[in-house]
């Protein structure tokens, strides 16, 4: 019973969410609440929101001070010469900066945490969307997809936690996946490289000046979905596959008014204002420091994370804004992002709390594994990497490693499948696990470009699984698995 309400209150999640029936705050609050009462623990719901919240709030407290830090960089012109450059670099083609998204995303997942890659990527490359027109559902979709892949490094989460699980070493396990994971890469780039033909195709392909042009343009509103649409599109709303999305908080809908159009595009581009009065041109260099020396010690594990963007964020409010008038000025101006976000986490820590709290994780976890016909026990990994789609999707990374995979992996052993090959098989899903509802990053890649979470579930997954399934194609290819 515990196994079918589990499936079931998904699915009612993703439902609603994608038929935007209900906010995901909301339906990440009320239906695993209303789940929670129908299996008879409703007496329990606070213990398991307490102990989810608790679970969360480290990663709460670092998306905040994270969510601040970055958006002082933003606001002092940290990367104002980055977006210039892409921009003129891409010569306003959608198609290179379709590409040099799925790049910056890879690039900046190195330092192997999801929240900053996306703030990262998002600032840099959400202006170039907006004054394109681009389609901001193939930036978060694009970037949640490399990102996923990059994922997989040893210090990103998933590998650690596979080693710790099974008792191997990291290095064991990633190192051979290497070329696999490679092929994902490409598989990402390639992906960026057809959704930007079909944006270039959509939008047309404008000088640096044209494109620049643009903002002083009154935008018209039309209804639309993705495909060829011409040229003379300026601001669509609407869903659909390539559909720009409504900003974090109103769904997207025909006869906006161009005022409010207006207002918003102010807002939105003025993170590239080059008169702003936030600008401090004369610490740049020390900004760029600051982030690189935070970037590192991240990498290094000098401290927790949260306490590391703690003290970032103080340090660079004290530094360029020395007055408390400024200080909270900057604050202010951040708190939507952070309200939104850290209100995201909390409500997801009801979600998993009372997954995990009411047995339902495990029970589902049983199922599954339970499902797979004892004639497919020789090929255990790749029953592992497919059933790491699904369950890393459904459930957290703490939940499939340590509750799922050991006992994929002793099965396994009974065929002789070696416990290396199943650690390994077990990574392929990471490219879909990163768009998952449960994993809070997501809601920064969402909540920064202002994209609704049902679009980006509907137009990412689809692309998410098919590199997740080039990542296990490649393994079973090159006999990694």
């Amino acid at each position: 019973m515990l196994t079918i309400l589990g499936f079931a209150m998904i699915a009612t999640f993703l439902v609603l969410i994608m038929t935007k029936k209900m906010s995901p705050i909301a339906a990440l609050v009320l239906i695993p609440a209303l789940f929670c009462v129908a299996v008879g623990q409703g007496a329990h719901l606070g213990d398991y929101v307490i102990e989810g919240v608790g679970n969360l709030a480290p990663t709460a407290a670092m998306l905040m001070f994270a969510i601040v830090y970055f958006g002082v960089m933003i606001d002092v012109g940290l990367f104002d010469p980055v977006v210039r450059g892409i921009l003129r670099f891409c010569k306003a083609d959608p198609m290179r900066i379709v590409v040099g998204t799925a790049v910056l995303a890879a690039i900046v997942s190195l330092d192997g945490d999801g929240s900053t890659t996306f703030m990262i990527t998002v600032s840099a490359m959400y202006p170039l969307y907006k004054r394109l027109k681009m389609s901001l559902v193939v930036l978060t979709g694009v970037a949640a997809t490399a990102n996923g892949v990059m994922n997989t490094l040893p210090w990103g989460g998933p590998t650690a936690r596979a080693a710790t699980a099974l008792k191997l070493d990291a290095s064991e396990i990633f190192v051979p996946m290497i070329p696999a994971l490679a092929m994902g890469l490409l598989a990402v780039f390639a992906l960026a490289y057809v959704l930007g033909r079909r944006e270039r195709k959509r939008l047309g392909m404008l000088t640096l000046d044209e494109a620049l042009a643009r903002d002083a343009e009154p935008d018209t509103v039309t209804v639309g979905a993705g495909g060829a649409g011409g040229g003379t599109d300026r601001l669509r709303k609407g869903a659909g596959s390539g559909a720009a999305s409504a900003p974090a908080g109103g769904a997207a809908g025909a006869g906006a008014a161009e005022a409010g159009d207006e207002e918003e595009e102010d807002e939105e581009f003025q993170g590239l204002d080059p008169n702003r009065s936030t600008l401090r041109p004369k610490l740049y260099w020390f900004n760029a420091g600051l982030t690189a020396a935070l970037l590192t010690a991240m990498i290094m594990e000098l401290m927790p994370i949260p306490v590391l963007f703690l003290l970032g964020a103080a340090l660079a409010l004290t530094v360029n804004f020395p007055h408390m008038p400024d200080q909270r000025a900057r604050i202010a101006a951040h708190a939507d992002n952070v309200l939104n976000v850290s209100g995201m986490v909390f409500a997801a820590a009801v979600f998993t709390g009372v997954l995990t709290g009411t047995g339902m994780v495990e029970h589902m976890a049983d199922w599954v594994v339970g499902a797979v016909p004892d004639a497919m026990g020789p090929h255990m990994a790749l029953v592992t990497g497919l059933l790491s789609l699904p369950l890393t999707y459904f459930m957290s990374n703490d939940g499939f490693y340590f509750g799922v995979l050991p006992v994929l992996a002793e099965a396994g052993a009974a065929h002789g499948v070696s416990p290396l090959e199943i650690a390994r098989a077990s990574l392929a899903g990471q490219a879909l696990h990163m768009s998952s509802p449960l994993v809070p990053a997501v809601y920064v890649l969402v909540g920064m470009a202002r994209v609704e979470f049902g679009d980006h579930t509907r137009f990412t997954v689809k692309w998410a699984v098919l590199t997740s399934l080039v990542v296990l194609a490649a393994g079973i290819l090159f006999g990694i698995m």
